[in-house]
């Protein structure tokens, strides 16, 4: 277990970095193009995903401050119960871990979360996230993929 907390600590470290720096080169709202299709633009976010709650007038923050708490807490249980031969479960829940830690250091220091990664195609513009969202949405997946492959190697007994 001692090896998933030190990689969930490493990517709450690189994800609050990488805010940080992001915090001290960019205004709110400006935009450095990258690459094609990928800019850096510093943006807050109140609420939760695709900023639901965003405009919810604060409360959100204590609500989804205590989400990612408890969350937190449930995850270190479960990966306290996770077979170390289970990689993948492993690997999935630090990801997530460490993704629900990032993004409750911001709402407990900031009182928003600080997004700036852009990706887009055109005009279309996917909201901005960071790597802490990255983080919980590869874990999510590779959770999903972990419980899909135990499915299938479970014996049919029905």
């Amino acid at each position: 277990m001692g090896a998933r907390l030190a990689l969930a600590a490493l990517l709450v470290m690189l994800d609050q970095a990488s805010k940080l720096a992001v915090l001290r080169l960019l205004e709110p709202y400006q935009t450095i193009p990258l690459v094609p299709g990928f800019n850096l633009t510093l943006a807050f976010n109140r609420g939760a995903s695709f900023s639901f709650l965003a405009e919810a007038g604060g409360w959100q923050r204590w609500l989804f401050s205590a989400i990612s708490l408890a969350a937190s807490v449930i995850i270190v249980i479960l990966l306290r119960r996770t077979p170390a031969a289970d990689r993948l479960n492993g690997l999935g829940l630090s990801l997530v871990l460490s993704g629900a830690v990032g993004n409750l250091i911001d709402r407990l220091w900031l009182g928003h979360v600080v997004d700036f990664l852009d990706v887009y195609y055109r005009a279309w513009h996917f909201p901005a996230f960071n790597i802490a969202d990255s983080a919980i949405t590869v874990g999510a997946g590779l959770l999903v993929l972990g419980m899909w492959r135990q499915e299938r190697a479970a014996p049919a007994s029905q």
